[in-house]
């Protein structure tokens, strides 16, 4: 059997988050994110692709890095309005029945008592269709502005995360057994209290004793995304996610992460095909390769430079105000997304100015471009799936809505029409159809099932 593609559409509750300046296409819809019917068309157009998830992206905090100041984030609309990525996910579930919702919340913001029952009723109400993008937040505004003195050091948001998630896995999985939930009006009993359990636990930046407040949902625990570049969020994702969000330029920068992911999971006890990986992509489409290309150069027309540069600095955590846009972009190690900076510091194929990675960086957040007729984006796609070992793509946007639209009318059935992409959904829940199984739950290797049981 052919290797099959999934895919997932991206986006952020903000008017055109990774596109600079697109805002302004004619095609653009992405003023409307404060309104309802914008996302419930989005999720129905990605549905009807087949899409596995809407993966929807999100900041606390403003890009203020540049300059030292929010004026550029807010003159360009730099992921700013921003808007809370879980508020429209049940509108989307109410007018699908098969897609995923994948929201990104941060691990060292939130708490993992009320996260996990935030997300579990999600669970409950889409019936088993979301998913957790785990971050640990990279912008100095968002620990300001959530009361604490500035962002707090790489290895110890990780550490916080790794225990942040030991939390959740023990409400999830350990803290109700499948069979609570009794309803026996006899005995005037909705629930037996010896079946659920409190989970006591004691660690260095959480205590909670439980028990979690929702009986379990048809997944438990979410489907786990992450995004992990430096070498110790490379390890984090590997112990723990089962979807990774990567982005690069190359085919051999892909194929090294993968084998690396997939080494590194094996290392943590798992199998290699545990992760899905999903680098992302940005499909310029024309009905003729000098169509797409013509459109390439419209799109790029519209891209705000200083918007650009206030997004790349908070990426980086460098303020590229202070830099020559002629200058070369070496080797660097940030605080902040290690990936945003790997793209143009450890790229093998190509050294990138300055002016050069602002001009990339604009259009679909950094990320390849896959330009062409439906034809040959399908034949990029298939090649990067098997010669990167890759498992499907993100699919970003660069005018809001109508991207989706157009790859879904044009690409979508060019894929199945060679046989690498799903005609019909395969399973009922979000799991089941991103791996494959007959099983909405974790599988008995992750770290999730491997705790102490209560139950």
């Amino acid at each position: 059997m052919k290797k099959q593609i999934h895919l997932n559409g991206f986006v952020q509750n903000s008017p055109s988050p990774h596109s600079m300046g697109l805002w302004k296409h004619e095609k653009d819809k992405g003023s409307h994110h404060n309104r309802i019917h914008y996302w419930t068309e989005t999720a129905k157009v990605l549905e009807r692709g087949k899409f596995d998830a809407v993966f929807i992206a999100d900041v606390l905090g403003t890009y203020s890095v540049y300059g030292n100041s929010h004026d550029a984030a807010i003159k360009h609309a730099v992921q700013l309005p921003a808007h809370d990525p879980l508020m429209p996910i049940s509108a989307m579930a109410a007018v699908t029945k098969h897609i995923g919702f994948a929201p990104t919340i941060s691990a060292t913001y939130a708490q993992p008592y009320a996260l996990a029952r935030q997300l579990s009723t999600l669970d409950h109400l889409t019936e088993g269709r979301i998913a957790w993008n785990v971050v640990t937040s990279y912008l100095e505004s968002e620990a300001i502005n959530l009361g604490l003195s500035g962002r707090l050091p790489k290895n110890l948001r990780y550490d916080r995360a790794d225990e942040f998630l030991e939390v959740v896995y023990k409400l999830w999985e350990h803290s109700w057994k499948d069979d609570a939930i009794v309803s026996d009006k006899e005995t005037d009993t909705f629930a037996d209290p010896k079946k659920v359990h409190t989970i006591d636990h004691e660690g260095e930046f959480f205590h909670v004793p439980g028990p979690h407040l929702t009986e379990p949902s048809p997944q438990r625990t979410p489907v786990l995304f992450q995004a992990g570049a430096s070498p110790r969020g490379r390890d984090f994702a590997a112990k723990h996610a089962e979807a990774v969000f990567t982005k690069g330029h190359s085919l051999e920068s892909m194929k090294n992460y993968s084998t690396d992911i997939r080494k590194r999971a094996v290392e943590q006890g798992r199998n290699a095909e545990d992760i899905r990986i999903f680098p992302l992509v940005l499909p310029i489409i024309g009905s003729t390769e000098e169509e797409a290309f013509a459109k390439y150069e419209e799109l790029k027309s519209l891209v705000s430079y200083e918007g650009t540069a206030a997004l790349l600095s908070g990426h980086t955590g460098i303020d590229l105000s202070k830099y020559d846009p002629d200058q070369y972009l070496d080797d660097m190690e940030t605080d902040a997304v290690q990936g945003n900076l790997d793209m143009y510091t450890k790229d093998p194929t190509k050294r990138w100015t300055l002016r050069e990675a602002l001009q990339n960086h604009g259009l679909g957040n950094g990320t390849v471009k896959f330009i062409g007729t439906p034809e040959q984006i399908a034949d990029k796609l298939q090649q990067w799936a098997v010669e990167a070992n890759v498992d499907g793509f993100n699919i970003a946007q660069s005018y809001s809505l109508e991207t989706f639209r157009e790859f879904v009318d044009h690409v979508v059935p060019e894929l199945q029409r060679r046989g690498i992409y799903r005609t019909e959904y395969e399973g009922n829940t979000l799991r089941e159809n991103l791996f494959g199984t007959q099983s909405p739950y974790l599988p008995n290797n992750h770290p999730a099932r491997r705790l102490k049981s209560f139950v």
